[in-house]
């Protein structure tokens, strides 16, 4: 028997139920996922089917009569301020470090629980609320960094009744007394709380090189990183991207389409090494290759200097490369200083239980900064389900987070892959179910037999859905 499926957007969560369509944009019940139109865009945050940002969470039976339209409510829609604002400023406010998409979307799974507790949100930056996942995609779609912001900070105030701090950062944190020191500018203040989440998110990871350019290789972490990078680019006719990682793989992938030469270079043999087996990494670069980027695996970058030009880029291989811009995209590491200079636990990220509670009493951590259980995964799936658990707890409902199977799709739209990494250091190796120019199918399989991951490439991406349903979840208890 066919089934309803329902899906859901990884960059803000809202589902599309097959079964009840969305008549408000003309795709009346029944209308299936992949006849949504190209063009349909998520009503809530602005993503676009090609951005490969929904995701399958479930199936329900197929009914034998078409479900009637007037019957069917309508997606949930933002929070709105009302006239009069229900907060009550006598409770202890809930304070969220952190305006990404771990701290937004907290902010939002909050509010539909509850509208009284005082929301208080702290922003390094400008509090601009857009899709994280679109700044690799970004060139090739042709859009500006100003086209990437789907509301302003004082619009996602509005919207979930918050006080929204942008340009400040929390230089301390006593726990004890339940107290942040906060600067803007030069100006210091104390801020009490009663609840603390810290959704600091991720750095990247710099590597040090010589020469005289070495400073100049362009990080893309954010929105204003990403500025800085569409501004310095006119002109530039090549592109240096160090590492062939997921981000790596996504620019070169985006830069090559745009109109770009673009060399990438990996100390690993393989592409996307740490994520998927060689034969699969090989199909992406000959893919990539055939378009014309250029790879140098098993090497790294020892120095930049300057050039007439552009940036000469000498590799430890004795290869010299003459580029006009350059990106790295090593890695990113978890944002724990604060934490550590507080006396909270810390590991590879902020440890904490699976009611995201961190070692101390009042703070939780949320995303990329967060080590639920043991386990830090930079993922967007990870953080929306930490962040509805976590929502549950703030509101008095105190709710674990689980992790299901969690597959990641990486944006090398030339060619698109699915990947549910194994655990790390986990007993087994990977078994090709099928290989060839056009997808790869290959399974993770464990010492006892379990399916523990799989990795999917090309056309053999629409099996994602059938194999996470069969393969050992994250959290298995």
């Amino acid at each position: 028997m066919q089934e309803y499926r329902i899906w859901e957007c990884l960059v803000c969560g809202w589902v599309y139920d097959e079964s009840k369509g969305a008549p408000e944009d003309g795709i009346p019940p029944g209308t299936r996922w992949e006849d949504v139109p190209k063009d349909w865009q998520c009503p809530e945050c602005g993503v676009g089917k090609d951005d490969f940002e929904m995701v399958e969470v479930r199936r329900i039976a197929l009914t034998t009569e078409a479900p009637a339209t007037e019957d069917k409510p309508a997606p949930p829609a933002p929070v709105q301020v009302a006239a009069s604002s229900q907060v009550d400023f006598n409770l202890e406010p809930i304070v969220i470090v952190g305006t990404g998409l771990a701290g937004y979307h907290l902010a939002k799974e909050l509010r539909k629980l509850d509208q009284k507790t005082p929301l208080v949100m702290i922003s390094a930056d400008d509090g601009a609320h857009y899709s994280k996942p679109q700044l690799s995609t970004a060139f090739h779609k042709q859009r500006t960094p100003e086209q990437l912001v789907s509301n302003t900070a004082r619009e996602m105030a509005e919207s979930h009744d918050a006080r929204i701090l942008t340009f400040t950062h929390v230089t301390a944190l006593d726990t004890a007394s339940r107290v942040l020191t906060l600067r803007a500018g030069s100006h210091d203040q104390r801020m009490h709380y009663g609840k603390l989440v810290l959704a600091l998110g991720s750095d990247p990871i710099e590597v040090p090189m010589a020469g005289s350019a070495a400073g100049s290789a362009y990080s893309i972490n954010d929105l204003q990183d990403f500025q800085r990078f569409f501004t310095a680019v006119p002109g530039a006719m090549s592109v240096l991207v160090i590492g062939a990682g997921l981000i790596g793989c996504e620019y070169a992938n985006d830069l090559i389409q745009s109109g770009y030469a673009v060399h990438v270079v990996e100390p690993q043999a393989n592409v996307l090494g740490n994520l998927i087996p060689a034969t699969a990494g090989s199909l992406v670069q000959n893919t990539l290759e055939n378009a014309g980027v250029r790879f140098h695996l098993g090497t790294t970058v020892k120095a930049l200097e300057y050039s007439v030009g552009g940036t000469r880029a000498e590799l430890a291989d004795g290869t010299q490369l003459q580029v006009d811009r350059v990106i790295s995209a090593i890695g990113v590491r978890p944002r724990v200083e604060l934490a550590e200079r507080s006396g909270i636990h810390t590991a590879r990220g902020i440890v904490t239980d699976r009611y995201l509670a961190t070692s101390a009493e009042h703070v939780y951590a949320l995303g990329d900064c967060a080590e639920v259980d043991g386990h830090n995964l930079c993922y967007i799936a990870p953080l929306l389900a930490g962040a509805r658990a976590l929502a549950q707890t703030l509101a008095g409902s105190p709710t674990p987070v689980h992790y299901g199977n969690m597959p990641v799709s990486i944006k090398t739209t030339l060619c698109p892959v699915t990947v549910s990494p194994p655990p790390r250091n986990a007993a087994g190796d990977w078994r090709f179910e099928r290989s060839d120019a056009r997808g790869i199918v290959a399974h993770f399989i464990a010492s006892n037999g379990q399916l523990q991951g799989f990795a999917l490439v090309g056309d053999a991406c629409k099996h994602a859905s059938a194999l996470s349903e069969l393969t050992t979840p994250i959290m298995q208890n």
